[in-house]
């Protein structure tokens, strides 16, 4: 054959088959995604098509298998049915403003689980003394204890953390143990901490592994993010850290210094039963054994706390594993639903167009709005997205408040006017949205906030305030890499 006409040839070839990609991504690609998310992936596609259908396949769908969705939503309903047996206290909405009463329904349509009274919650702003406070629950522990984290290490921050599972196990205490496949295995000396907890006893299982010859694999970015620890069904913490030294053992941190700042909340009363529920769920998905009507899920010991500080608490997971965004539609409505003031907090803090309409929206009805963010990144695609955003909110009114270096911001945690607060494991990103499985609590109660305006207050004399003025002065180029970040943080 002639080579200019096989090389024409070829040339047609890939044309058509260029074509052909176009035609199909248009026609599926938009289905069931959001705008923003199905643009992003078409404009990936139509630059570079081979590299981009690839790229689309491999992690294209943003949903778990349907047996992992079908199983959850099994679980939901047996959770159900044990909370409408169980005597459980759900609050008395009828002074609750109207607006917040249609939130907690929705948090119950969503995932099952009530708004619940009589509880007490403290907050924990010292890395160590979470962990200590954790460690000290099961050194109590007489029947078990429950521990579900994004990230598990083995070093000197939790050395007391692993001992006190160890003593448990020795005692006749069941322990078990969740933590994320990819993000806990990818840490320094991962052999060495698992090896630790079959060691002591503990039964331990991954999250969301990715293991394609044993039949265990979803999209591999699908990631199990949240922090849980449960003792007996008596006392639960939730939050932001994760079970690991401040720098994650990480060289790359610890030369540039890094440290984490984190949030912890440590619960109280009949909530307890609910943060159970989520470990109890996660375990039964990815391990097949079913404690969620035994002893496990008992919680005999949850007794009703009284006294002034008491405060309604609703949990309310989330993830691909629902049909919808269940964090993301409780932080719209709540934001939406305020009256004086909105101040949140997320290391990683790049909304969808819906969380950004309702910022901007809060300052144009007079809200004073708070945004608490790092001064630095650990992530550089995300820092540079995050960015992107400023310009937009500090325009709208919106008060940024940067937390010094070295540190990472990472709490995870917003507060609305005098008298409610979210906190837990989901950023304010579209990974946390759709991505990653999360769990927040909403909580209604005055001392509660306040104890987070300290917090927030600590956040504000540590850092200082960025001005439109100064971001104005920023260089083209900062703002072009943050442009182009944006962009990539819309395909999901």
């Amino acid at each position: 054959m002639d080579g200019s006409l096989l090389a024409n040839l070829i040339w047609l070839i890939s044309l058509f088959a260029h074509v052909a990609i176009i035609v199909l991504a248009l026609i599926y690609i938009p289905r069931d995604r959001k705008p923003t998310a199905a643009m992003a992936w078409l404009l990936l596609i139509i630059l570079f098509p081979f590299f981009g259908i690839v790229f689309f396949l491999l992690i294209g769908n943003f949903r778990l298998p349907k047996k992992r969705r079908d199983e959850q939503a099994r679980i939901d309903t047996i959770i159900k049915g044990m909370a409408a047996n169980a005597g459980t206290v759900v609050a008395d909405q009828s002074d609750w403003p109207r607006w917040f009463q249609r939130i907690a329904q929705q948090n119950e349509r969503l995932t099952k689980l009530p708004a619940l009274a009589g509880n007490h919650a403290t907050l924990y702003g010292d890395y160590q003394a979470s962990v200590d406070a954790m460690t000290a629950e099961i050194e109590r522990a007489q029947k078990w204890v429950h521990v579900e984290f994004f990230i598990v290490g083995w070093d000197e921050t939790t050395r007391g953390f692993f001992s006190a599972m160890e003593s448990a196990v020795a005692r006749g205490v069941s322990v078990r143990l969740l933590a994320d496949h990819i993000s806990s295995g990818k840490v320094a000396h991962a052999k060495e901490t698992f090896a630790e907890l079959d060691r002591i006893g503990v039964k331990w299982s991954w999250m969301l592994p990715v293991m394609p010859f044993k039949g265990k694999y979803q999209r591999p970015d699908l990631r199990n993010h949240r922090k849980i620890v449960v003792v007996d069904g008596r006392v639960a913490f939730m939050g932001s850290q994760n079970l690991i030294s401040r720098d994650y053992d990480s060289e790359k941190n610890i030369k540039r210094g890094l440290k984490w700042q984190e949030l912890v909340t440590r619960l109280t009363g009949p909530v307890v039963a609910s943060v159970n529920a989520v470990f109890l769920s996660d375990w039964l998905i990815e391990t097949d054994e079913n404690l969620i009507e035994t002893e496990h899920a008992r919680v005999t010991e949850a007794a009703v706390e009284t006294g002034a500080d008491v405060v309604v608490c609703q949990v309310v997971p989330s993830g691909p594993g629902y049909e919808t965004e269940n964090n993301l539609r409780m932080f719209l409505s709540l934001i939406y639903g305020a009256t004086e003031k909105v101040i949140l907090t997320s290391p990683y803090f790049v909304p969808d167009e819906a969380m950004v309409y309702a910022i901007t929206t809060a300052c144009q009805r007079g809200l004073e709005v708070q945004l608490f963010v790092s001064e630095i990144g650990d992530q550089g695609l995300v820092y540079h997205a995050q960015r992107s955003y400023y310009d937009a909110l500090l325009e709208a009114g919106v008060k940024i408040f940067l937390y010094p270096a070295p540190f990472i911001l990472h709490s995870k945690h917003f507060s609305i006017d005098d008298n409610i607060a979210v906190i837990g494991s989901s950023n304010m990103d579209i990974r946390s949205f759709s991505l990653n499985m999360e769990v927040s609590l909403l909580v209604l109660g005055k001392s509660f906030v306040a104890g987070m305006r300290e917090v927030e207050q600590g956040y504000r004399d540590a850092g200082r305030q960025l001005t439109l003025e100064e971001w104005k002065r920023e260089p083209a180029k900062a703002t072009f890499l943050d442009g182009i970040a944006r962009l990539t943080s819309a395909v999901n």
